[in-house]
């Protein structure tokens, strides 16, 4: 239930300075009075079309700068990031709006309500005006008006008046307060006096009779308002004192002929804002059942927009203004007025501009849409709209993310509605179907909005909703134990993402050192709650570490948000750190936040309690995970490093060692030291050994190209003398105890052989291998490399091999600059070009390849070259060489005989054939070598192979074709391929493309289709053309394909042959179905060839139909005789 208070009415008053908003604003065409009133109900505008937004060349409240009043801004929202955790995950941005509106019931004048329907029979509210006073209309003609600290003021009316007037339908205060419209069920309007509660007029003519009045509003002006009545007129009132004769002047705006005018609402000027210009306008929109109408009233009548309204007919329109601040540009603001118009589902905004009283504008800003029927829609401020929907729930909306806050049920208020108003009962009822449909549940008069506050009228009282201020929407929270959300909420105050933030007004940094300062004591309040009354008293400790890990990472997350990770180590680490379980669960809650880099530094003696606890519970992965993304300055140097050997952290002894004495070779030489006594035993390495063989191999490579490990960058200042001293450390020729030359470098390439020689390719592209100084070095390793591995004999030829494979690519890409002496260098190349090889067979190419396209191989004889190439079936060393030659002809050997290239043989082929760039001779031997590879190339693709041949040389089709009977199967799917070639080639449009065949290559591909396709016959001698008949029939015959043969005789005219032959096979397909039929051991399923018989049949028949109406009458009797067989009786 709503909260009982006697707080006086809030105001909340707006000021600006209107010379900081000023603009060029677009100009748009507006209609007469007399074009709105005669057009048609179903005219419908150009943004009623479109489903969007409607856009304005001022832009909108969404994404477009600051809509705040100066009484409460809203930040600019922050977009933060967050990382994925490995552990326990609090999602602090989730948006958390809180209870944003808070409920009052005004219980003083709900107890004098009561008290003047027992006391006066002032009848049940019914209508009411809200402003420094509220004034409340009865159902028997009274009118109570309060002040604002719910103290009676006046009771103004009698119940004489209201049996002759009937209820009170309608209220409004002019600007001052000092008067009081009061409009009747029965049409009648009186104005008060509120300096002495004196009644002032009576207006009886003011409209016609027999009709309610639905509203009566003043405008700015005193003298000047307007009322609507259920005939759905709408008419002007103008008040006048002549000769102390209080007289009023009604003048009709709108006609209800034309369509009910259901709501009319006047724009009330700000009088805070200075200068506005339409200070001297007055403005009033009303809105019928399909369409809103803007008008200015004053200095002349003029209908400055208008714009189509659909919706339910059980829905009515609903009208509310407010003046916004509206971002134009980057530096410019505009304060204009802001109407939104709504109905059913959707609510409209259109800001009227105004560049003089000639000169006004409507310009849509937004359009929403929301999932629910609407009953009433008021301003809170300039940010905040509230809706009612037909279940008396109210909808809090930020206007500009178009985002609903809260929803709040008041359905306890039992809202009053003006239904019978709207049905005119209190004159017989005399209105239109429509409106009375739409006004069943009309609240016009009982939901009012004013200064910040809504105020809905119920049966029993008056109720008032406001907006919360930010802290109260905090308190509310915790008082339900909901600290989490409480600082989510707090968060987004914090970050300046809060929606309707009320009473947060200062500087960026004064408003987060506020909210700072709240959130500190949230998390202090919220960690004692959760080590005392909120903690479960008994419980497994895995039921309570999941406690723990709900609790500690919310303040993790906003300790680390707001910068105070002295608090996050000092007050709650201590408070966590009472309880063994909390203290565990806090330390490994920190492990997500260090890998994430979110938390670098921890101080020591924290550093210190999680190594210890990690120790403990045997993670030490964890700890070494950690060690790594932390500030060295955290660390306790001497502990880390002792537990980092004892424990076989690697990762954490070369960080330690690199970031704490910037020390970058004794990691690497004690490791080394320990994977060289693992290699040396020459047993299989265990996982362990690989796991350190491997990040050494890692290690040296960043090292060697000027990165940290396991991330980031050597300084600048150290980055060089890392490179050469690590270096320096690998190519050592002599360590202590150890009698071995080079045993750093020996030990890494008997570990890995391939993984270090590809560290070393890496490092030799780096700048210091490429001075003077870098090539010595670099052909200095090379040396070491073959001392090492082929003068030792200590190493395998498999690794051997390796080794030649790196020396032959360095050289190549490094110009000629690694020098190997003749016989090795011989050596190399027997190992690349090695027959009986085939591991690593493309690497070994590629090796190859290389060297010889840097010109490293220009000593070697080229025949030998090409002879080791042709062995070794290296087939793209093979096409530089014979490219080299120009042997073309050649090239294409290699293609068809290497498995991943002989699909490119076609391009090849195609491409040097259509070039000028080769000699005609070479094209001819090309041809030559297609010619002689043909059946090659058809077997890989015979349609590529019949283009290729059809486009480059056509006049030979025939000796090809002649040349490949031997092969008929080759032959077959060659032909096959110029056939298809034939038909995508050419078109009657296109004749120059089309390809001539000569018909005996069509009747030698119909007989091998015979052979190999013969099903296929019969559709591709109906479907094609080109081929001899008598020949063509002949081989049809020759090979019994009797459905092409009887297709062959019937289109030659032998009606009666092709009949027979059909005829026959039908009477061989019974035979065998009749005997299937009757044989008793038959299991065999005959639908096949029933559907056989049934196919014959039916071209037995087409082929009596085709040709009966050529025939005389003697053919057609020939026919005749066998037909009993078709007979199906």
């Amino acid at each position: 239930m709503a909260e009982e208070t006697t707080n006086s009415l809030l105001n909340f008053d707006i000021e600006f300075d209107d010379d900081e908003f000023k603009s060029d604003l677009p100009t748009v065409d507006n209609p007469t009075l007399e074009s709105i009133l005669n057009e048609s109900e179903d005219y419908e505008s150009p943004a009623e079309d479109d489903t969007s937004s409607v856009i304005s060349a001022v832009q909108p409240f969404k994404d477009s700068g600051d809509t705040t009043s100066l009484s409460s801004s809203d930040s600019n929202r922050t977009d933060r990031s967050s990382r994925s955790r490995q552990k326990k995950k609090i999602d602090i941005q989730k948006t958390i709006h809180g209870s944003v509106l808070k409920p009052n019931r005004l219980k003083n004048i709900a107890a004098q309500l009561l008290s003047a329907a027992d006391r006066v029979d002032a009848g049940m509210p019914t209508s009411m005006a809200i402003s420094s006073l509220i004034a409340i209309g009865t159902s028997h003609g009274l009118v109570l008006v309060f002040d604002p600290k719910q103290v009676l003021k006046w009771c103004l009316g009698s119940t004489a008046v209201g049996q002759q007037y009937g209820s009170v339908s309608a209220l409004s205060f002019n600007k001052d307060c000092t008067r009081l419209l009061s409009g009747f069920a029965k049409g009648q309007i009186t104005m008060w006096d509120l300096t002495n509660g004196k009644l002032l007029r009576t207006i009886t003519d003011a409209h016609p009779p027999g009709s309610a009045v639905l509203h009566v509003k003043f405008t700015d002006s005193p003298v000047l308002a307007v009322c609507s009545d259920s005939g759905g007129s709408v008419f002007e009132l103008e008040m006048k004192r002549l000769i102390g004769v209080r007289t009023c002047e009604s003048k009709c705006l709108f006609s209800g002929s034309r369509g009910e005018v259901c709501v009319v609402e006047p724009l009330h000027m700000n009088l805070t804002i200075k200068d506005h210009p339409m200070q001297d306008v007055m403005v009033v929109a009303m809105a019928t059942l399909s369409k809103v109408l803007v008008v200015t009233l004053r200095p002349q009548l003029k209908v400055v927009f208008t714009h189509p309204l659909k919706g339910s007919p059980t829905c009515l329109p609903l009208l509310a203004w407010h003046f916004v601040v509206i971002q134009v540009s980057e530096r410019d603001r505009v304060i204009d007025p802001v109407l939104v118009f709504a109905r059913e589902s959707t609510i409209y905004f259109f800001q009227v501009i105004c560049n003089n009283a000639q000169d006004i504008k409507c310009s849509g800003l937004q359009k929403i849409t929301v999932p629910y029927k609407m009953l009433n829609v008021a301003w809170m401020n300039p940010r905040v709209l509230v809706t009612m929907d037909t279940n008396e729930k109210l909808h809090v909306i930020d206007v500009r993310s178009e985002e609903e806050l809260e929803v709040l049920d008041v359905s306890s208020v039992q809202l009053v509605y003006n239904n019978s108003h709207f049905k005119s009962l209190a004159t017989g009822g005399n209105v239109s179907q429509a409106l009375a449909m739409a006004g069943e549940e009309a609240c016009y008069q009982t939901v009012v909005s004013q200064n910040g506050q809504l105020f809905l009228l119920g049966t029993k009282g008056v109720y008032v909703y406001t907006l919360r201020n930010w802290r109260e929407r905090i308190d509310v929270l915790v008082k339900q134990n909901k600290y989490n959300e409480a600082l989510a909420l707090a968060l987004s105050f914090y970050d300046g993402r809060a929606k309707a933030v009320i009473g947060l007004t200062a500087s960026s940094k004064n408003k987060k050192e506020v909210v700072s300062s709240l959130m500190l004591d949230l998390l202090f309040e919220y960690v004692d709650l959760s080590m005392t009354t909120l903690c479960p008293e008994k419980g497994k400790m895995e039921e309570l570490e999941a406690y723990y890990q709900n609790i500690v990472p919310v303040c993790v997350d906003y300790c680390l948000h707001l910068s105070r990770t002295d608090i996050l180590f000092g007050r709650i680490y201590d408070r966590f750190a009472v309880d063994y379980i909390a203290r565990g669960t806090f330390l490994e809650c920190l492990e997500p936040y260090i890998l994430c880099d979110k938390l670098r530094s921890i101080p020591p003696s924290v550093m210190k309690d999680l190594v210890e606890h990690y120790q403990a519970k045997n993670m030490l992965e964890g700890v070494e995970s950690c060690i790594v993304h932390l500030e060295i300055t955290s660390l306790d140097i001497h502990q880390v490093v002792n537990l980092c050997w004892s424990h076989g952290l690697y990762d954490a002894i070369i960080y330690v060692y690199n970031k704490g004495m910037y020390d970058y070779t004794t990691p690497l030489e004690e490791l080394l030291g320990i994977l060289q006594q693992a290699v040396r035993t020459g047993i299989q390495l265990t996982d362990e050994q690989i796991r350190l063989g491997n990040k050494l191999l890692v290690y040296i490579s960043c090292c060697l190209a000027g990165r940290a490990y396991p991330l980031g960058d050597i300084p600048e200042d150290m980055e060089a003398d890392v490179k050469k001293n690590v270096f320096q450390c690998i190519t050592r020729m002599k360590i202590k105890a150890d009698d071995s030359t080079y045993p750093y470098l020996r030990t890494l390439l008997q570990f890995d052989t391939r993984e270090f020689l590809n560290v070393l390719a890496l490092a030799f592209e780096e700048k210091e291998f490429n001075t003077e100084e870098g090539i010595r070095n670099r052909q200095r390793v090379v040396d070491i490399l073959l001392q090492v591995m082929v003068e030792s004999g200590e190493f395998t030829p498999t690794q051997i091999g390796v080794l030649f494979t790196f020396l032959a690519r360095q050289m190549a890409s490094h110009e000629n600059t690694i020098l190997v002496n003749r016989v090795l260098f011989e050596q190399v190349l027997e190992f690349l070009a090695n027959p009986e090889d085939d591991s690593r067979h493309e690497e070994r190419q590629q090796a190859l390849m290389e060297l010889l396209q840097a010109g490293g191989l220009q000593q070697v004889n080229e025949e030998k070259l090409l002879s080791m190439a042709e062995n070794a079936k290296f087939f793209r060393v093979c096409e530089l060489l014979y490219e080299k030659r120009r042997q073309f002809d050649k090239i294409l050997s290699c293609y068809l005989r290497d498995p991943s290239r002989k699909y490119h043989a076609f391009s090849y082929i195609t491409s040097i054939l259509n070039s000028e760039r080769f000699s005609v001779e070479e094209q001819e031997r090309l041809k030559e070598e297609a010619f002689n590879q043909l059946e090659e190339l058809v077997s890989i693709d015979c349609k590529q192979a019949a283009q290729m041949v059809i486009s480059t040389m056509p006049k030979n089709l025939g000796v090809i074709a002649n040349k490949m009977k031997s092969n008929p199967k080759v032959l077959f799917e060659f032909l096959k391929g110029v056939m298809s070639c034939r038909d995508s080639g050419g078109s009657a449009i296109h004749t120059d493309k089309q390809v001539n065949i000569d018909p005996w290559i069509i009747e030698l591909y119909v007989d091998l289709m015979c052979q190999f396709r013969p099903q296929e016959v019969y559709n591709y001698i109906k479907l094609n053309e080109g081929y001899r008949l008598e020949q063509t029939l002949e081989i049809c015959r020759r090979h019994k394909n009797s459905e092409a043969t009887a297709y062959l005789l019937e289109k030659a005219g032998d009606i009666q042959g092709a009949f027979g032959i059909i005829l026959t096979n039908l009477q061989n397909k019974l035979k065998a179905l009749t005997n299937e039929l009757l044989s008793p051991e038959s299991e065999k399923d005959v639908t096949v060839q029933f559907l056989e018989v049934q196919a014959l049949i039916l071209v037995v028949i087409q082929l009596c139909q085709r040709n009966s109406g050529k025939m005389d009458e003697a053919g057609r009797e020939v026919f005749k005789s066998p037909h009993f067989l078709f007979r199906t009786d």
